[in-house]
This record gives structure tokens, C-alpha cells and sequence, in this order.
């Protein structure tokens, strides 16, 4: 009888220990690629191939600019700092879920997704901010070119990028603590490659995620509002150089914008529309590419613009490899 019970104990308690360590992780369940072995490999090539591809373009920007004394300008300086969030931001998202690939897994524990969701809304809220810095650096530079060494002094650009990456932290550190104080009942499958705050919200189970959505709502206000003025600040830059008599001076100040302005497009509308949408109102597969296009394609693709657009840096990446 006493061997009977210990026995019941001893599965009561194994039972309460496999509970508490499903409830202790999340499940990173990422559609298709979960399903066969060939496109879990796919999928790891895809990502490896773009991460390196970021982390080689990001990391010569960061190299060529920090070498470079001729890049010691506020445009470079603001460059460097959206090269360093780009590294963070896909670094924090991308290596993950390539690691769960390649060990046909989908596990990522507790305290892991909250220092993921943390470490990756921190960099979008911080690029935000920067890139709304840039625009405005922009503005001066073209339209009150005589005053731009005043205003973008150094001590106001190390200020500017100082606000940029402490709105980050101040974003990432709400929506974090707000996430993850919600009560859930709802699983622990995330149906997404990385920790997303829309897809750990549809795991809540009480009223109290209206808090959180609440608080999204805000910070999406406050991101238009930037789109905004970024908007604004590129009309006038553009109504400026088209007074420029020259065209080569203005083909050097369109090749310069233009690509700011679509990589800041593509970065918010994807972002506002993650986070904003109601999530019955699309498909899995689209939120996936939805998050690969706001968290995966800009760190990618921005050292390759602002390189191949701009001969200042090309010559500084050509000397530097040279010299190597």
C-alpha cells in the first residue's frame, strides 16, 4: 500500500516537473519550417546567408567610419549608430532561429524570449528615433546649409544619438515588463521565428493585455508622428534641390535621399502594420514575411545602399581593403 502511493507521488511530482518546464520555455513554431528536414535546411541557408551578408556590410560601415577621419561627420557618425543597431537587432533574432534549424527545435526558454523581445524592440525603437535624427540632419544640410555646422555641432549630435538609444531602452523596457506580467492560458507556442509582442499577447487569457495593446497604440502614434516629419523634412529637401542649378548637384543630394526614404517606408509601414493589425485578419505565413520585411531586410540591405550610393564612404571601404 505505502509502495502504491510513493509510486502515485513520484508521477505526481514527475508530472508538476514536465509542467513547470513546458510552462518555463516558449515554442518558436515557425510554419513550414518546422516540417520537413529540407526546408528546416533551407530555411538555415536563407538566414545564414543574410546574416552574413549584414554583419560584413554593417561591420565594414562601423570599420570604415570609425577608421576613416574624413567620416568624422555628424551624416557618418548617425550612419554608424543605425549600423550598430542593425548588427543588434538581427543578431538577436536571426542566429536563434537558424540554431533551432539546424537542431530541429523550436524550444527558446523563458528568461531567453524576454531578453530576445527586450534586446529587439529596444533596437527598433532606438533606430526609429535615429532615423528621424538623419532626416533631420538631412534638412540642414541642404536646406540652411550655412548654419549646419552650428546646429549639428558635436556635442548635439552625441546628444541627438544619446535620446535616440535612451527612447530604445525606455520602449523596450514597457513593453517587456507589460508583456510579460500578462497571465496566459493560451499555450506557449509562438507562430513566429522569434519572440514577437503581437504573437505572446494572443497567448493571454485575461482583459489586463488591453494594457499592453494600449501602450502600442502610443508608441505607434509616436512612430507616425516621426514617419511624419521625415515626410515633411524630404518635401522640403526635395523642393530645395530642385532649385539647385546644377544636376549633378542634384542627382548627388536624390541619391543621398531617396534611398533614406525608402528604407524608412519600408521599415514603418511593415512595423505599423505587425503590430497594429487584429491578428484573425491574416494568415500565419503573412505575419512571417511581414516580420522578415521590418526585422531581417533592413539590416541587410542598408549598408548596401548607403554604400553604393554614397563615393565618400566607397572610398574609404576601397582604401581600407586595399590597405589590408
Amino acid at each position: 500500500m505505502m509502495e502504491a502511493k510513493d509510486h502515485l507521488i513520484r508521477i505526481g511530482r514527475e508530472d508538476a516537473e514536465k509542467l513547470f518546464h513546458k510552462m518555463s520555455e516558449f515554442h518558436l513554431t515557425e510554419i513550414a519550417f518546422a516540417d520537413t528536414r529540407e526546408l528546416q535546411v533551407l530555411h538555415f541557408s536563407l538566414f545564414l546567408g543574410i546574416y552574413l551578408a549584414a554583419f560584413l556590410g554593417n561591420g565594414l560601415v562601423i570599420t570604415a567610419v570609425a577608421c576613416d577621419h574624413r567620416l568624422h561627420t555628424p551624416m557618418y557618425f548617425f550612419l554608424l549608430n543605425l549600423s550598430l543597431l542593425d548588427l543588434g537587432s538581427i543578431s538577436t533574432t536571426v542566429p536563434k532561429s537558424m540554431a533551432n534549424s539546424l537542431w530541429d527545435t523550436t524550444a527558446i526558454s523563458y528568461s531567453g524570449c524576454a531578453a530576445q523581445l527586450f534586446l529587439f524592440v529596444f533596437s527598433l525603437g532606438a533606430e526609429c528615433s535615429l532615423l528621424t535624427v538623419m532626416a533631420y540632419d538631412r534638412y540642414i544640410a541642404i536646406c540652411r546649409p550655412l548654419h549646419y555646422r552650428t546646429i549639428m555641432g558635436s556635442r548635439a549630435c552625441v546628444q541627438m544619438a544619446a535620446s535616440a538609444w535612451a527612447s530604445g531602452f525606455v520602449n523596450a523596457l514597457l513593453h517587456t515588463a507589460n508583456t510579460f506580467s500578462i497571465p496566459r492560458c493560451q499555450g506557449n507556442a509562438v507562430e513566429q521565428f522569434f519572440c514577437e509582442v503581437p504573437q505572446i499577447l494572443k497567448l493571454s487569457c485575461s482583459e489586463s493585455y488591453l494594457r499592453e495593446l494600449g501602450l502600442i497604440v502610443v508608441i505607434a502614434c509616436l512612430v507616425f508622428g516621426c514617419f511624419i516629419f521625415i515626410v515633411l523634412s524630404y518635401v522640403q529637401i526635395f523642393t530645395a534641390v530642385l532649385r539647385i542649378p546644377s544636376e549633378q548637384g542634384r542627382h548627388k543630394a536624390f541619391s543621398m535621399c531617396l534611398p533614406h526614404l525608402a528604407v524608412v517606408s519600408l521599415f514603418v509601414s511593415t512595423g505599423l502594420f505587425a503590430y497594429l493589425k487584429p491578428p484573425s485578419l491574416s494568415p500565419r505565413a503573412l505575419d512571417v514575411v511581414v516580420a522578415v520585411l521590418y526585422s531581417v531586410v533592413p539590416p541587410a540591405v542598408n549598408p548596401l545602399i548607403y554604400s553604393m550610393r554614397n563615393k565618400e564612404l566607397k572610398e574609404a571601404l576601397r582604401k581600407m581593403i586595399q590597405w589590408e
